[in-house]
């Protein structure tokens, strides 16, 4: 009896398994798609039903799309009705689910499952196909633990042991505590389970068996309804009040069904049984058509509900914004779209991160206004308190850079495509830009500030210098902002380089000739020509991240000898063609595409090796002692961070 126990559990085992695989299988194969559906198809709440009913079904998981909405509200991409409309129609498509596994019950199809673990091996091997590889490999775990559990089912033999009939028995299916007593057993196994699909298969598993009645399985069916909405409302626990309200929105939907479905319980489910045939008083029934009603009454409860519920969707609002209020400065200076405990897939992360990394960009703009305010101020107490600002805001810029880092740290433990990982490289050298533009505005308040201790005056013609570099870099950081949101042009921010590159050099020029001539001192000269300096400084690290965002890049390193062509994936130093391989390639360019950046050694692993191959830290030591020995005088720009990983100086 142990033995068949942990069978059983062995199969609920491989069936959420399989689930995931496939479900995760799906989300890669749609990628970006996902997004774009949930972006553009939400114009109206019968337009996000459908979407939330079609995301469903793609995905095979009403909590992967319940969280995916959620998350698409904590990073401001859909507004709250028009989450709640998606989450309604994720309700719908989840009972594709329960209509898969009445089919696993209905027949044998444990042989079946064989040859489609074949095919799904040989795919997944072939790299080229191996999303579909991986959806076929979960689709054929879950048959075969569907056709195993079933197998278990009737090995337990359950109808036939007294003691667990006579349990059962003891409820009084009749009886309106009973099934609320089956609901809140349904929705609390549910809770711990995390998954309403193991719960719905054994709930199969005992109506088929004869041990629970019709009612007694519908009840706990209603159960996990709700007990499944505690996967988007635990993702949401550290999410902002907007997504804290779309979860809660999912577990007041799937509540007040249950609380109307108690009233008409009895009716409907009989109606549910007529069409299947099954007669729910019958001493015997088809164990086959038990698993269909099941499957017809959670498909006619959840299009039912939502075809009621969707008319009050700004009611559900309302009521949802009054159960949690808008808290005082919940929408302060911090994180606005990152979330740890809501991300679900990469898309939805990378999604996230590059969201977060387009306000760290408005916030270094913000910045810059703050130090060009510093300049024109000459009282002490005003400069100080402006100075200690911006101190504050660089002291934050390095909080960030290493705040979306470790997210997109993160990130790098799923089994990412290659275009995933791509953007999570583009999304690491951003954020490193954009700090490194933090650090060049506070040096900029730090001159400013030298110039006011010194009481330097400038001279009209320097004063014109200086705004005008003000002018050009507030100019080339609006179109890296436009940049990142995949507004502006490339083209414009090389210009707008090039003209701040040609004043440095016309200021340079002038100021040491002005300096020959005595128009002005060697001291006052120095704080101009550092400011311009820097001026320049900040903007090499904007078209940096413009060139990030455009999967651009300089191809001269810091050291200006080595060479990286994207294109081509092949290196060289000073003109001569490295041997590299293709791994040692994409290590050399994450590392001098993030100069300064500190990855440890499973980072590198995550962000390099594909996660189908099976590699310990120890490689990552060979590949960076292979690319020293190739860089030859190079070699030093790769450090090493004793015990911890590798950094590009």
């Amino acid at each position: 009896m142990i033995l068949t126990v942990f069978k059983l559990l062995g199969c609920i085992a491989l069936l959420m398994y399989g689930m995931k695989v496939m479900s995760e299988a799906l989300q890669k194969m749609a990628g970006p798609g996902l997004r774009h559906i949930l972006g553009a198809m939400t114009t109206n709440r019968f337009t996000g039903v459908l979407t939330g009913m079609l995301v469903c079904v793609a995905v095979q998981s009403s909590a992967a799309t319940t969280v995916m909405a959620v998350s698409f509200v904590n990073a401001a991409l859909l507004t709250l009705s028009q989450a709640i409309s998606v989450i309604m129609g994720a309700n719908i498509g989840t009972t594709l689910s329960a209509w898969i596994m009445s089919a696993g019950f209905s027949f044998n199809i444990t042989n079946l499952v064989w040859p489609v673990f074949l095919v799904a091996v040989v795919l997944i091997q072939f790299r080229k196909h191996r999303y579909l590889g991986d959806f076929l490999f979960g689709l054929s775990f879950m048959f075969f633990a569907l056709g195993t559990l079933n197998a278990t089912g009737h090995e337990m033999d359950l109808a036939h042991n007294e003691g667990v009939v006579n349990f059962f028995a003891s409820f009084d299916s009749g009886n309106y505590l009973t099934i609320l007593l089956f609901i809140l057993i349904g929705g609390l196994l549910t809770m711990m389970a995390q998954s309403s699909a193991a719960l719905m298969a054994i709930t199969m598993v005992l109506c088929t068996s004869g041990v629970l009645t019709i009612y007694q399985g519908i009840a706990l069916v209603m159960g996990e309804n709700i007990g499944t909405t505690i996967t988007a409302n635990i993702a949401a626990l550290s999410a902002n009040t907007q997504a804290r309200r779309a979860a809660l929105a999912h577990l007041v939907f799937n509540v007040v069904g249950v609380l109307w479905m108690l009233a008409v319980f009895y009716p409907f489910v009989n109606a549910a049984c007529h069409l299947v045939g099954v007669d729910p008083h019958a001493d015997t029934q088809s164990a086959a058509r038990l698993s269909f009603v099941l499957a017809t009454f959670h498909t006619m409860f959840n299009v039912t509900n939502t075809a009621i519920l969707i008319w009050f969707i700004p009611q559900l609002e309302k009521l949802v914004s009054k159960l949690i209020p808008q808290k005082a400065g919940d929408e302060g200076f911090k994180l606005q779209y990152i979330q740890s405990g809501i991300m679900k897939t990469p898309e939805i992360a990378v999604l996230q991160a590059q969201k977060e990394t387009e306000l760290f960009a408005d916030r270094m703009r913000q910045m810059f206004a703050d130090v060009r305010e510093l300049y024109a101020i000459t009282d002490a107490e005003a400069f100080a308190k402006k100075a200690a600002r911006i101190k504050e805001m660089e002291e934050m810029s390095d909080r960030l850079e290493s705040e979306i880092g470790s997210y997109l740290a993160q990130v790098g433990n799923a089994h990412l495509s290659d275009d995933t990982k791509r953007k999570v490289r583009a999304l690491l050298r951003e954020v490193s830009e954009l700090e490194s533009i933090g650090d060049s505005l506070f040096n900029l308040s730090r001159t400013m500030e030298r110039k006011l201790g010194q009481k330097a005056a400038f001279t009209a013609d320097q004063e014109k210098g200086i705004a005008d570099m003000f002018s050009l870099l507030d100019k080339a950081m609006e179109n890296m902002e436009l940049v990142l949101k995949g507004e502006g042009e490339h083209e414009v921010s090389q210009q707008l380089e090039n003209q701040i590159d040609s004043l440095r050099n016309s200021l340079r020029a002038k100021n040491t000739e002005d300096v020959d001539e005595g128009v002005y001192s060697f001291a006052v000269g120095t704080i101009f020509i550092d400011l311009v300096r820097e001026c320049e400084k900040c903007g090499d690290y904007v078209i940096n991240v413009v060139e990030a965002k455009m999967g651009k890049r300089d191809n001269e390193q810091e050291t200006g000898s080595l060479q990286l062509d994207l294109s081509q994936k092949t290196a060289s130093v000073d003109g001569v063609a490295l041997d590299l391989t293709k791994t040692e390639f994409e290590l050399l360019n994450l590392l001098s595409s993030n100069p300064g950046r500190i990855f440890s050694r499973s980072e590198l692993l995550d962000l390099v090796w594909p996660k189908d191959v099976i590699v310990g830290e120890r490689v990552v030591d060979v590949n960076i002692r292979r690319i020293r020995a190739k860089l030859g005088s190079e070699a030093n720009h790769i450090r090493t961070r004793a015990g911890y990983g590798y950094y590009y100086e």
